[in-house]
């Protein structure tokens, strides 16, 4: 957690020294096209990293899909719970045989329900793919563009 709050105060400060950096190096060239040149730069940086972190996302949900986490909760913790009364809808007196079916569904469940996530993950994962990539792509013809 300290890490991603060092990084968020120290990467606005590297970005501004790349733009003084970029701004000195190309004074020569005139105001303007270093403005357009810095604004090409700032959204090519932008949309690449939705791109990689929307694919990063979409692998680690593709391995919850592939892969989900198991159930955390044994028979025994559940036989216990739903004995005491404290699992919603569960009669007191079952036999093992019912608690041990209850208990299958249970895991089934959940297993689905995490598999759902993951599918809706990716979903939401393909969006940070799909919509900034034909930004990137625009953006990266134009600096081809400006660069001859």
């Amino acid at each position: 957690m300290v890490a991603f709050s060092l990084l968020f105060t120290i990467m606005p400060i590297v970005v501004l020294v790349f733009i003084v950096a970029f701004a000195v190096k190309n004074k020569e060239q005139g105001g303007e096209k270093v403005v357009r040149h810095l604004y090409t730069y700032l959204v090519l940086f932008a949309t690449l990293m939705m791109v990689i972190g929307g694919g990063v996302s979409n692998f680690m949900a593709a391995a919850d899909l592939a892969s989900p986490s198991g159930y955390y909760q044994s028979f025994t913790e559940y036989k216990q719970l739903t004995i005491a009364g404290k699992i919603e809808g569960s009669k007191t007196e079952m036999s093992e045989q019912e608690l041990r079916s209850n208990y299958e569904v249970y895991v089934k469940e959940e297993e689905k329900r995490q598999k759902d996530r993951a599918i809706n993950q990716i979903i939401k994962s393909l969006g940070f793919i799909v919509i900034p990539l034909p930004v990137f792509l625009y953006f990266n013809r134009l600096r081809k563009q400006q660069s001859e």
